[in-house]
């Protein structure tokens, strides 16, 4: 089998960094401009307090968790069994039933 060519090896390299540095670019102004935004509304004399909901939080980060940890688990599993690999799998679907469990009984915890 031949080998990609040196400039191929650069370009595929770089797809990743310039992926990363492009988020961090998207975020960094997203949380700019909020405080940019906030800043304005202070000196107007505009206070919008939106309460942060831990419950939905949790529950949409808990299912989603649930998701990619389940997956990763079948995965890892069928692959290669029963192994350090299986941990992959295994830590977002330990999280998971965390936040579905604080979800659950946020109420009493309260």
């Amino acid at each position: 089998m031949t080998s990609p060519s040196p400039a191929a090896q650069v370009i595929i390299s770089l797809i990743p960094i310039v992926g990363i540095v492009m988020g961090c670019v998207v975020i960094f102004f997203y949380l700019y401009w909020s405080h940019k935004q906030k800043i304005l509304m202070i000196e107007k004399g505009i206070i919008e307090n939106k309460p942060f909901d831990y419950r939905l939080f949790s529950l949409f980060v808990g299912c989603v968790l649930f998701g990619i940890g389940g997956g990763l688990t079948l995965f890892f599993y069928v692959k290669e069994g029963i192994g350090y690999s299986l941990l992959g799998g295994l830590v977002p679907l330990s999280v998971s039933i965390g936040l579905l469990f604080f979800h659950l009984n946020y109420d009493k915890l309260k």
